[in-house]
C-alpha cells in the first residue's frame, strides 16, 4: 500500500535551504539533480517507508538523498503516512541536528 507523504514546516524550510545552498555553491543543473533525487526517494518512501535507517535514540528514520544530504522522517503505519521532518546537510554541525530533531 502506498503511504501518503506529508511535508512538515521544518522539512519544507530545510529543503529550500538546501536548494539555495546548492545553487550558490554550484549551479541550476545541480539543483535539478538534487530535486530529482529527492522526489525519486519520496516515491520510494511512499512505496516502502522502512527502507531508511532507524535511529533508536532519536526515534526517527533517515534516508540518504545524496552524499551530502539526509532526510529525517517518521512513519505512522496505522494512517499510512510518512511525515518528513528535516533535510540535513551532513557538513553542518551535528549538535545542531540534535536541536532540530
Amino acid at each position: 500500500m502506498i503511504y501518503q507523504i506529508i511535508w512538515q514546516p521544518n522539512s519544507e524550510m530545510s529543503y529550500y535551504d538546501e536548494i539555495d545552498f546548492i545553487y550558490r555553491k554550484w549551479n541550476h543543473k545541480e539543483v535539478q539533480k538534487f530535486q530529482d533525487l529527492v522526489f525519486e526517494n519520496l516515491k520510494r518512501l511512499a512505496e516502502n517507508p522502512l527502507i531508511g535507517n532507524y535511529d533508536n535514540t532519536r526515534k526517527i528514520y533517515s534516508i540518504v538523498i545524496s552524499k551530502q544530504t539526509k532526510l529525517f522522517y517518521t512513519i505512522d503505519t496505522k494512517c499510512k503516512v510518512v511525515d518528513l521532518h528535516l533535510f540535513w546537510n551532513n557538513s553542518k554541525n551535528p549538535e545542531e541536528l540534535n536541536k532540530l530533531l
